[in-house]
């Protein structure tokens, strides 16, 4: 009998802190053993020439999810997870969404039913919370937060999902309480939609004005804003899908102080500008969402973030509508920017665009790399060490890379169901040809070798990242801190 299940043979190993060359026996969907001449397999791939990194982790994205304007996504959990798998990607978190009204636990066993019958990789869910009841804070949220949904986004803007302060200072009191991570969704509304109206009024409605209606002041209000709320009750945030330099500077100000508050950005930041908005008609819409991609300056303030580790994740924020009246034309072949449902895809490509300009440019290294797609998200979501590294004892989520293969990318070779790509005619470098999920072999030979439904549920544990640091709300001297003992 073979040593091993699997046996991947002669590739160079990277995990977020090593690159060692060794081979990884693979027994009963876990790693079993890495080194030299570890033994034999019933099957063995050659991985000879080919770098294998823990399968990403894709932390925010959009699937099968009715937006606030009443879109249903393009992709549902099976064309998701597939074009993820075909990515490098093997886990995917994406969003179960309460609108207002709905009951969280009923939300949740939805996405469930969705999920279960056709997704191909492992997922677990945050939660969206825009109806923060006495029920939801005081029985739901608690609830699910130790059934393994422990993390949920909340957002500043939008009239549908928008939370005042005064709610999130509950909801994040709740995250504190029973150690959960909350996401947010950082953006003035006041100032957005002020600037809208006038934009609207003056007749200036074509897709570009998207950008201008969404400026960075608005965000690094916002960002100061949460992070200030965070304070206020001790509970981490993580600010999700920074754009703006106002932004990041006020995460790094936070960190540099030692507060627990995290940053995430997405390829729309670092390869879209405002200026593929100013298309001819409505193709415009097919680049916007919020926040928007700024100019080529603001690439760079990024590209910076990500160099000196202001962001903690790499994610990205899939948020699928096809270019026609089931998506962004939904309102008319000529929509005002206003009435374009926000979102752009990009689950498929957000490891070769990174490996690609990131790691083959020279901005960051291997080890960078795998902590911004897959060991950052596992630790910050409560899925380390099972998942976001190469480890003994870890499932077996492997990509197996060609660092040398170039791609010139086209929608035809991509797997979602959008039915267009904001990275079309980019030529990329380096590309994942092999995936395995729990040992399996999900892509290869450019197929797909697994069924709908194969992935499995995966309940997140209490993250150390959700930790309070327990020195902001236990100081009760009443000249400093007035009342803050009676804050729990």
């Amino acid at each position: 009998m073979a040593a091993f299940d699997l046996i991947i043979k002669g590739g160079t190993v990277v995990t977020a802190t090593d690159t060692t060359t060794c081979d990884v026996g693979v027994r009963d969907g876990k790693v079993a053993a890495l080194g030299r001449d570890i033994g034999d397999g019933d099957r063995e791939i050659d991985a000879t020439g080919k770098l294998l990194m823990p399968g990403g982790i894709d932390s925010h994205c959009h699937i099968e999810q009715v937006s606030g304007m009443g879109v249903m996504c393009a992709d549902d959990f099976y064309t998701g997870s597939v074009s993820a798998a075909f990515g490098g990607t093997t886990t995917i978190i994406p969003f179960a969404c309460q609108h207002r009204g709905d009951q969280l636990r009923a939300v949740v066993k939805d996405y469930h039913d969705r999920a279960g019958p056709k997704a191909v990789i492992d997922y677990a869910f945050h939660l969206i919370v825009t109806d923060p009841t006495e029920q939801a804070l005081n029985q739901d949220l608690p609830a699910l937060i130790r059934d393994g949904y422990t993390s949920f986004k909340v957002y500043m803007t939008y009239d549908g999902t928008k939370l005042d302060d005064f709610q999130m200072l509950d909801v994040l009191s709740v995250a504190r309480r029973e150690g959960a991570l909350t996401m947010i969704h950082a953006e003035n509304w006041d100032m957005i939609r002020w600037v809208t109206k006038r934009l609207i009024d003056g007749g200036n409605t074509a897709p570009k004005f998207h950008a201008i209606s969404h400026p960075q002041v608005a965000e690094g209000e916002a960002t100061n804003r949460a992070i200030a709320l965070g304070r206020l009750v001790d509970a981490p945030v993580l600010i999700v899908h920074v754009s703006a330099e106002e932004a990041m500077e006020e995460i790094r100000l936070a960190q540099s102080k030692g507060l627990k508050v995290f940053g995430e950005t997405c390829p729309q930041y670092l390869f879209l500008t405002m200026d593929d908005l100013d298309k001819p008609g409505a193709e415009g819409a097919m680049f916007c969402c919020s926040p928007p991609p700024r100019d080529k300056a603001g690439q760079e303030v990024i590209w910076r973030g990500i160099q000196n580790g202001t962001f903690q994740v790499f994610s990205s924020d899939h948020a699928p509508y096809r270019f026609d009246e089931t998506g962004k034309l939904k309102a008319g072949p000529n929509p005002t920017f206003k009435q374009v449902a926000n979102g752009v895809p990009g689950i498929e490509l957000r490891l070769p665009l990174l490996f690609s300009e990131g790691v083959g440019k020279g901005r960051i290294d291997l080890q960078r790399f795998v902590d911004l797609t897959a060991t950052a998200a596992a630790k910050l979501y409560g899925l380390h060490p099972r998942k976001g590294t190469i480890a003994v004892g870890a499932d077996a989520d492997i990509a197996i890379w060609d660092p040398d293969k170039k791609v010139t990318v086209n929608w035809d070779m991509l797997h979602d169901n959008v039915g267009y790509t904001p990275y079309d005619g980019m030529e990329l470098t380096g590309w994942p040809t092999t995936v395995l999920s729990r040992g399996r072999v999900v892509v290869a030979d450019e197929t797909l070798q697994v069924d709908a439904g194969s992935g499995e549920f995966l309940p997140c544990d209490k993250p150390k990242s959700a930790e309070p640091l327990g020195r902001i709300v236990p100081e009760v001297d009443p000249k400093r801190n007035f009342g803050a003992e009676i804050l729990f």
